[in-house]
């Protein structure tokens, strides 16, 4: 990956163990140990489900593994078609659904993953703090940071994009213009997407007494910093101020999208 030898750890792995930890029936995987002990000579947790532990790490690597396991958790919880779901009463089981359906499941199932387990994980929006955690039925103080995490990557990953990372790399992003300086948490960016000729940004205020205010960041990694403007959703055009190697942008946190580019 990224045409290096930094994966060869992994593939020197692998070989070792699809012969000592993996069963196949013919060539199709059935069954992975969740850990081996060599002191013991003990393969804890060999079966089904250790194909299915470890299918978030396997589908960019080993693709036909990922793909087993999820198949795996789907017909043993009721994840495909449209019976009852099974286990989102559980944060660990829900999690784990809800990662692996982002990077495995197709749109439909997805979604109907989601609905079913919205009764579940107790999504929750801190309108002061401008966060957005599940609770997940847990009664703690703090929302857990890694299930909530892992959740979440399965909500913003559509299918294969987790491997597409991996395999597919945009390298072109080190060298485009970049958005650095962003006054987070009170100002985050709901949109920050180069289309080839022009950044476009959208600066979303932490909570109601923030909307409307006015807050600069910085675009670096220019080839040049002369002659740039935003243009505002109302059309106005606005020259950037240069400094040095960057333009330096006042934005109003307004959720609103304008575009930046060089003329």
């Amino acid at each position: 990956m990224f045409d290096t030898q930094h994966h060869r750890a992994f593939d020197k792995w692998w070989e070792y163990a699809e012969q000592h930890y993996v069963s196949f029936n013919g060539e199709q995987p059935v069954s992975l140990d969740l850990y081996y002990d060599p002191v013991i000579d003990e393969h804890v947790g060999h079966g089904p489900f250790g194909m299915v532990v470890p299918s978030w790490y396997f589908a960019p690597q080993r693709s036909q593994i990922g793909e087993v396991g999820w198949q795996t958790l789907a017909s043993m919880n009721g994840l495909l078609g449209d019976g009852p779901i099974t286990g989102l009463d559980d944060p660990e089981s829900a999690t784990m659904f809800l990662q692996l359906a982002g990077e495995l499941a197709d749109e439909k199932t997805k979604a109907r993953i989601w609905e079913v387990a919205e009764d579940h994980i107790e999504p929750t929006w801190d309108h002061e703090s401008g966060e957005f955690t599940l609770g997940l039925g847990l009664n703690e103080k703090h929302p857990r940071g890694q299930l909530n995490a892992r959740i979440m990557a399965g909500w913003v990953c559509t299918k294969g994009a987790w491997s597409r990372i991996f395999n597919e790399p945009n390298l072109t992003k080190f060298s485009e213009p970049t958005v650095e300086g962003v006054d987070f948490p009170r100002i985050a960016l709901s949109v920050a997407h180069w289309d080839g000729k022009a950044l476009h940004i959208a600066a979303h205020a932490q909570n109601a007494a923030i909307q409307g205010t006015q807050t600069t960041l910085r675009i670096t990694n220019l080839a040049s910093t002369d002659n740039w403007i935003m243009t505002k959703p109302s059309g106005e055009e606005v020259p950037l101020i240069r400094k040095d190697d960057h333009v330096e942008l006042t934005l109003v946190a307004d959720n609103q999208v304008v575009e930046i580019k060089q003329v």
